[in-house]
């Protein structure tokens, strides 16, 4: 099985760096906070102290159009906030 994780880079999350150390990815909703630690560990060789995750509804989305009215909605996503040890930190932007 494969997952994939991304880190998330917005106001929000980086003040949540800053301040608790905590970091946060999107994840493979298949993905457990278990396997989600070990992969963050071996991807940015950081020692994780905690993973919480948060599963993302998706959004009914609706938009005019010639035809008519089309109705969809986006996809569910997982969240996961990741607690690093401290005097830890993850540079997203080193591969830049």
């Amino acid at each position: 099985m494969d997952i994939t994780i991304k880190p998330i880079i917005t106001e929000r999350a980086t003040k949540l760096s800053d301040k608790l150390n905590c970091y946060t990815f999107s994840v493979s909703p298949d993905a457990n906070k278990y396997q989600i630690k070990s992969l963050v560990e071996q991807i940015y060789g950081v020692k994780v102290v905690k993973v919480n995750t948060a599963v993302v509804r998706g959004k009914n989305k609706s938009r005019w159009t010639k035809s008519g009215l089309l109705r969809g909605k986006t996809a569910a996503w997982k969240k996961a906030y990741v607690t690093v040890g401290e005097g830890q930190t993850i540079d997203f932007f080193s591969n830049i």
